[in-house]
């Protein structure tokens, strides 16, 4: 129906001309104003019907309101009138195919593997390499192992800190214990210091945080480990924080930035992520990005949850729905990069010649999304599950 109207609506100036200078016959001029009933699904015919509007009623009715010279009344009213169904005929087709493209796919094809998987508890912290994870609706985890649960902030406003300003973020090394339950940090000249997740649960009095201006519910983590990240980072004994997130759902708006993504919902934000709480990169990509490199870059530098082998180089630019096993993603942004691609995960220290960086963006801009090139997608989860290492990758 959405797009008969829209074809109609191209035509409504040339039909107003028409009128106006009295020209052709009334049937000519009503064949023009009747939508071609038989291009309008049944289920619309039926509902008119029913609605006590017959094919007959309708046509006399346009045959008799088409006949003569009309006024300029019946033309604004004519054109009032096909505009507002044009309007209204357009907005249920996009609803219908917006509907359509929330539907993940009947058909599927492999593509690829999974060859790595990584967490990463503490927002621009290291990673933690795992075999396989449970998809929450925040994110990857494994008891109490999740991904961006933690983050940085400063004692004075409890705004965050990131790897962008403090690039040696990335040497603080969180691990796990058997059972996922007690965080161990430690860094290069620290000694190690401990972090008990259950009990950060127990808390009852949750302050808050923010992440790029927005509020978040946070558990502040006490003052051993402020302590600690302070004499690490600022060589200080005050000045940061560590806090959590204690709840198993995302709260965040879509930021006013990212709103360009239709997909991209305030479901998908995540616990403390930028955006989304996936994120995909495959081997093909990075291996393009370091044969123009002087100096190549490791995969884990784009900081993805999930490595895939198989695809040709940004091939997951156009993928719109992922499986891995019984999970299931949909491609929801691109991931756009920005200077923290630069930071070297091992040594905590940005490129001098600004790369990878600058390189991308000799060649992987993309409209509308300004000076930050892509590589990688950022994924919304839509049907919860486990992956592992070996699953096979299917897009659809």
């Amino acid at each position: 129906l959405g797009q008969v109207l829209g074809q109609r609506f191209l035509q409504i100036p040339q039909f107003i001309c028409y009128l106006a200078a009295g020209n052709g016959s009334r049937n000519e001029k009503s064949a023009f104003l009747m939508i071609d009933f038989c291009s309008i699904p049944l289920t619309f015919r039926h509902q008119r019907n029913a609605d006590g509007l017959s094919d007959e009623m309708l046509s006399k009715l346009l045959n008799d309101g088409a006949g003569g010279k009309p006024t300029a009344g019946q033309l604004l009213a004519v054109a009032a009138g096909v505009g507002v169904a044009t309007a209204l005929g357009y907005g249920v087709y996009r609803l219908l195919r917006y509907r359509a493209a929330q539907q993940p796919p009947s058909e599927w094809h492999r593509v690829g593997e999974v060859s790595d998987l990584w967490i990463y508890p503490i927002k621009s912290c290291g990673a933690v390499r795992v075999r396989q994870f449970q998809c929450s609706p925040i994110g990857p985890q494994v008891g109490f192992l999740r991904d961006r649960i933690f983050m940085v902030v400063k004692s004075a406003d409890g705004k965050f800190i990131t790897g962008r300003s403090h690039p040696t973020l990335v040497l603080v090394q969180p691990s796990f214990d058997a059972q996922y339950e007690r965080m161990t940090l430690s860094a290069p000249g620290m000694m190690d210091i401990g972090v008990d997740v259950r009990k950060l649960l127990e808390s009852s009095a949750p302050g808050s945080a923010e992440v790029w201006d927005q509020p978040v519910t946070a558990v502040d983590c006490g003052e051993e480990v402020a302590r600690w990240l302070s004499r690490f980072l600022l060589s200080e004994d005050f000045g940061l924080r560590l806090v959590y997130y204690p709840l198993d759902r995302p709260t965040r708006p879509v930021r006013e930035k990212n709103r360009i993504h239709r997909l991209l919902t305030a479901r998908d934000s995540g616990a403390l992520h930028d955006a989304t709480s996936y994120m995909l990169v495959s081997e093909g990509s990075v291996a393009d990005v370091n044969a123009r490199l002087d100096k190549p870059v490791p995969a884990l530098q784009f900081r993805a949850n999930i490595l895939v082998k198989g695809p040709s180089a940004f091939e997951e630019d156009d993928w719109r729905w992922i499986r891995i096993g019984d999970t299931v993603y949909q491609n929801v942004k691109p991931c756009t990069r920005c200077l923290f691609t630069n930071v070297d995960p091992e040594t905590g220290v940005s490129s001098p010649e600004q790369e990878p960086l600058t390189t991308l963006r000799k060649y992987r801009l993309k409209p509308g999304l300004g000076q930050s090139p892509v590589v990688g997608m950022q994924m919304g989860i839509r049907t919860l599950g486990a992956i592992g290492l070996g699953d096979a990758v299917y897009v659809g």
